[in-house]
């Protein structure tokens, strides 16, 4: 489900937002887009950055300076990589890529260096341990390359980190820490991960609703991971996983307590602090804590028929995608709060915190097709004529604070991510997209399969 803002619905058409195309290159992949990807990265110590394009047969790697002007290109065949997928990418300390190929029928990782200067490569094989494991996450940070595991049957997960041709293991042991659901039952770790799934935060980037309500949530770091777990509605259990010596350290951030018991909670960490959200029909509770301290920097407890002070945007419902409608008064915003699972997404601008809350949730109904003139040819339905619709929804509203978090009366004008998502809808010749956040703006790499191009587009926050 994708996350538009408000803006996107009520700006007009002839407004201009604020992207730039900054080069293309012409390709032409053949008509085989099922079998071809385009990932596109940035050196964090040269601020080079290349793009890869792989087609069913080929290979191109494009280097771009930090003027994203083109200053080296690399055209290769798919040897050793025939059937794999591009998995992520790093860079060593001589400036070239490695890729990481990736094949779940062998269940390994073909990991190749390009040489730009020779046009040589060097593969190399990595056999994941996926008979005892699940691949949990990948990502890129700081020019490497990190793969993220849970264990089957032991309490932990597993980082391996992927520099300079090296695969570094951390086998992260979490089975002396004691774990409780939303019924305060003892469970296991393994149990509270397969119950609630691990979703990966995007650092440094707005991070939708749908994402953020998820109860187990993953942040990067420098040579760290924060892993925070909510299924409990009375309090977050945070982890500080240290990915050099392997120490994980405990701390727990009680939730703020209402008058009557929640309904719905979570929280999300940004740079040193927590921010939780409890509510019910009843009440709102919003708490922000310092990481270091555990202690409140900012409370607020909002009743149904309150006012809500603190938001810059109306009290909306979004349906899918359409246009979100507004919700008469608090009442009836906790209303459907309390039914949804609660979500809190904190993201910062040159200028400002943008600071989302709400809840998003699905609602799966089944419809009947007999007494209608149905053709089935394909027999997609079963043969009772009922099938099932899951329906996707969210309430929210947005605040815009200043860094100090203070409340500001500021509008909001459009991120880069929400400009992306509007040019892709609008521009359907966009295929085989993908997007890499730079210092303040933001690249959108896609094919263009009628000018048969690779384009880098450059978005940044606000109008143009």
């Amino acid at each position: 489900m994708k996350r538009f803002f408000l803006f996107l619905f009520l700006i007009s058409s002839t407004v201009m937002l604020s992207q730039t195309v900054l080069t293309s290159y012409s390709i032409d992949l053949k008509n085989k887009l099922g079998q071809s990807q385009i990932m596109t990265g940035e050196n964090t110590v040269t601020h080079d950055v290349f793009t890869f394009a792989a087609s069913a047969d080929s290979l191109s790697i494009l280097k771009y300076n930090s003027a994203l002007f083109l200053r080296d290109k690399f055209v290769t065949s798919r040897q050793y990589t025939e059937n794999r997928s591009l998995m992520g990418y790093s860079f060593s300390e001589d400036g070239n890529p490695t890729l990481y190929w990736f094949s779940q029928e062998e269940k390994s990782i073909i990991l190749i260096k390009y040489y730009l200067e020779n046009k040589t490569l060097r593969a190399l094989k990595f056999q994941i341990p996926l008979e005892d494991n699940y691949i949990l996450a990948n990502y890129q940070k700081d020019n490497n390359f990190y793969l993220l595991l849970q264990s089957k049957t032991k309490q932990a997960l597993t980082a391996f980190v992927f520099k300079n041709g090296m695969a570094e293991e951390r086998f992260l042991d979490f089975s002396s820490f004691k774990f409780i659901d939303r019924k305060t039952q003892p469970k296991t770790f393994n149990q509270i991960l397969n119950e609630n799934p691990i979703e990966k935060m995007d650092a440094g980037e707005y991070n939708p609703l749908y994402k953020v309500s998820a109860k187990s949530k993953l942040y990067t770091l420098p040579n760290r991971l924060i892993l925070t777990l909510d299924q409990s509605f009375r309090k977050t259990q945070l982890f500080d996983i240290n990915l050099d010596n392997q120490e994980i350290k405990e701390k727990i951030f009680v939730k703020p307590v209402g008058a009557k018991n929640p309904k719905t909670s979570n929280s999300f960490y940004h740079e040193n602090k927590l921010y939780q959200i409890n509510a019910n029909a009843d009440e709102l509770l919003f708490d922000i804590k310092d990481y270091e301290s555990g202690q409140s920097i900012k409370s607020f407890t909002v009743s149904k028929q309150d006012t809500i002070r603190f938001s810059n945007s109306p009290l909306l419902m979004q349906i899918e995608d359409r246009a979100p409608k507004q919700l008469k008064n608090t009442a009836k915003f906790l209303k459907v709060l309390s039914s949804l699972d609660a979500g809190i997404s904190v993201y910062k601008n040159q200028k400002n915190l943008f600071i989302t809350l709400g809840g998003s949730g699905s609602d799966l109904k089944s419809f009947s097709v007999n007494g209608f003139n149905f053709n089935d040819p394909f027999g997609d339905f079963p043969s009772n004529g009922l099938y099932n619709v899951e329906t996707n929804y969210s309430a929210f509203f947005e605040c815009i604070w200043t860094k100090k978090l203070e409340l500001t009366k500021e509008t909001h004008e459009p991120f880069a991510a929400d400009q992306v998502y509007y040019f892709l809808d609008s521009h359907k010749e966009a295929a085989l997209f993908s997007t890499l956040k730079l210092n303040n703006y933001t690249i959108l790499s896609y094919y263009d399969v009628v000018a048969k191009q690779i384009v880098l587009r450059k978005f940044t926050d606000g109008f143009n």
